[in-house]
């Protein structure tokens, strides 16, 4: 216990001030649903703001070129701005969906004096900073004069003969003239970093205008030359030709000192109070919790696939394989296995070639009301919680639900019968690659998956080796991630099974490891089994019910895992291994990705609520009363007109 307290201890100190990838320490402004909009509306200032998820591997590893390149411009806040938003998290779900925020990360610029319908403009991100930079300027310059920045000065280039004019003139300020080629970005640069500083103007020169550069004396660009208050001027005498140089030299001359006043705004949202620490929970490292991949399917349906407004032609397409994969082969809880199976005769029998994603949330939900059919709302991570919020979790519960299928496809190679993937080894792995390349928040891990894909997986040619393929792949992933900023240091990534769990999996060639592969997939086979999945942690909202059991889930007892038991934080365990690494995929969500109904739900596709089904059952059952009322009165009617006619006058 003295283990589990001293890691407690660490979680309640980490749990908060680390939950995100951004800290209000940091010289940006974390933004929140709550603050998005009305921080946009008529802002006095443009915006760059990255819209991530904290369990996205790439928007880990990019954060620290994020935080460096908001430092490098804290200065230039007068006239744009950097913002994040973290969109794993519980509270901004529906505003990234309203954003149409697919991928993470993505990066928006938003102009000064924007309207509140504003979704900005995306564009792709850089790592190197030099080239974020200059995409900024050229934002700035994109404005026009009705709607530029308050605080921004003017970039564009200044008239030689207002230069020269202020030769010999006394002023209360510097004036720092930058003399550069058209493609350079120095001058505009060095402008918006003196922005924020009293005691001198910087102005900015092309090289084209030989004359003036004759009369200065300048040969190279860029160069710099500074007029003095007292009317003198002369060269500017730096080391190098160089941005930083430049800013630096004028920042520290006599007299020039940065703004009084609110240089920043407050930030308009903080990450501290959003995050509640969990108890860390025990597990045992063989086994495979039903917890993970019921939190991983309440995500990816109700969060990440939530995202997209309407499905149609391949996403479309893509989609009702994946429920079908689903739905055929997921061990599952009945509750669980009857929602999927009825979102997938639900799909077949509509004949329609796009469908709202809002009414396949609806019959996720359980809007009609099915009895016995329930996916929880909870996301529950045990055998995938991180030692922080941001890391493991969904990515590491996507890869044991796609590990679970791989094996279940195997071990009963007829579920898929009558599905249309039947006798296809291929179905289960490239319904996945297609799930990853259309519907996967990390577009740069999909991509890795997608390379890995094209490179061998058309070399599979039956069950077993598609189970072999993804393990193969899935350590490949591990190695290329080991040590990198998405790895939990409480769970290192290492190659899996680890010799604990399945010794005969491992052996020795030449002084050089190898993989036993008949061994592994024995042990895979067994892992994955419906036998190995335990229902401890899973949601009590609905009666709990016994797992679908496979005939094949037994194997002889030097198949199964061995070694500890228990919750053991030591490197090398079951939750180092895919649970750990994974597409470099995403973690975080808090739950309820949908808190209150809406007003109207859609009904089948055709967008009635179930007021509209009530009146419309009441106005059937008030038409047949009317009618047979109807058919009653012409009845009689015609009898009396047959008596009062029909009579034999004599």
């Amino acid at each position: 216990m003295k283990c589990l307290g001293e890691f407690l201890l660490f979680r309640n100190d980490g749990g908060v001030r680390g939950a995100r990838l951004y800290s209000e320490e940091d010289p940006l402004t974390i933004l929140t649903s709550d603050t998005l909009k009305e921080t946009l509306r008529n802002s006095s200032t443009a915006w760059l703001i990255q819209f991530y998820s904290s369990w996205c591997g790439h928007c880990i590893q990019y954060s620290p070129t994020w935080k460096a390149l908001a430092g490098d411009v804290k200065d230039w806040e007068q006239a744009i701005r950097i913002g994040v938003l973290d969109c794993a998290h519980e509270k901004n779900f529906e505003i990234c969906k309203e954003f149409g925020i697919h991928f993470y990360p993505t990066f928006r610029y938003f102009k000064a004096h924007s309207s509140s319908s504003d979704i900005g403009k995306t564009y792709r991100a850089d790592r190197e900073l030099q080239t974020v930079r200059q995409l900024m300027v050229n934002f700035l310059q994109n404005h026009t004069r009705d709607d530029w920045p308050a605080g921004c000065p003017p970039l564009e280039p200044a008239r030689s003969a207002d230069i020269l004019s202020l030769m010999g003139l006394k002023t209360d300020h510097y004036t720092a003239v930058i003399i550069e080629d058209e493609d350079s970005y120095v001058g505009r640069e060095v402008i918006l970093d003196l922005m924020a500083y009293d005691g001198v103007i910087v102005r900015r020169v092309l090289n084209t205008e030989r004359t003036f550069m004759e009369k200065l004396g300048i040969s190279s660009v860029p160069a710099a030359y500074l007029f003095r208050p007292n009317g003198t001027h002369k060269l500017m005498d730096v080391q190098k030709s160089l941005r930083f140089f430049f800013s630096s030299f004028l920042k520290l001359l006599p007299g020039v000192r940065r703004k009084q006043g609110p240089s920043a705004l407050e930030n308009a949202g903080g990450s501290r109070g959003q995050d509640s620490v969990e108890v860390w929970k025990e597990f045992d490292k063989s086994k495979v919790y039903m917890a993970d991949m019921e939190s991983g399917l309440h995500y990816l349906f109700r969060v990440e696939l939530a995202s997209h407004q309407t499905l149609e032609g391949e996403e479309l397409k893509t989609f009702k394989d994946f429920v079908t994969v689903v739905a055929k082969l997921f061990p599952g809880r009945q509750s669980v296995v009857k929602l999927l199976e009825t979102l997938l005769e639900w799909l077949v029998s509509l004949p329609l070639e796009r469908i709202p994603y809002d009414a396949i949330l609806d019959l996720v939900n359980n809007k009609m009301r099915i009895s016995g059919m329930f996916l929880s709302e909870k996301l529950q991570w045990v055998g995938c919680q991180g030692s922080r919020p941001e890391l493991r979790g969904y990515p590491c519960s996507l890869w044991t639900l796609f590990h679970t299928l791989t094996v279940q496809a195997s071990l009963r190679p007829d579920a898929l019968a009558n599905t249309g993937l039947e006798e296809d080894p291929l179905a289960v792995l490239q319904t996945m690659r297609r799930y990853i390349r259309s519907f996967f928040g990390c577009r740069e891990c999909g991509q890795h998956f997608e390379a890995m894909a094209k490179e061998s997986l058309e070399q599979v040619k039956s069950l077993d080796e598609a189970v072999l393929w993804l393990w193969r792949k899935h350590n490949q992933v591990n190695s290329r991630l080991a040590g990198a900023l998405s790895e939990d240091p409480h769970f290192p990534k290492t190659q899996w099974p680890t010799p604990d769990l399945c010794p005969a999996c491992h052996e020795e060639q030449e002084g050089l490891h190898v993989w036993n592969e008949n061994k592994v997939l024995a042990f895979l086979k067994q892992h994955y089994s419906s036998g190995n999945i335990s229902p401890k942690y899973t949601s009590s909202n609905s009666p709990d019910m016994l797992p679908i059991q496979d005939k094949n889930a037994g194997l002889s007892s030097d198949e199964k895992p061995q070694g500890n038991q228990g919750g053991s934080l030591a490197p090398g365990g079951f939750p180092t291994r895919e649970r750990q690494h994974g597409l470099d995929v995403p973690r975080e969500a808090s739950v309820n990705a949908r808190k209150e109904p809406k007003p109207s739900m859609t009904f089948l596709v055709l967008g009635f609520s179930s007021l509209d089904m009530s009146l419309c059952v009441l106005l059937y059952a008030f038409s047949c009363v009317f009618l047979m009322l109807m058919f009653f009165f012409f009845r009689i009617r015609s009898k009396r007109w047959k008596v009062r006619y029909n009579r034999l006058y004599v």
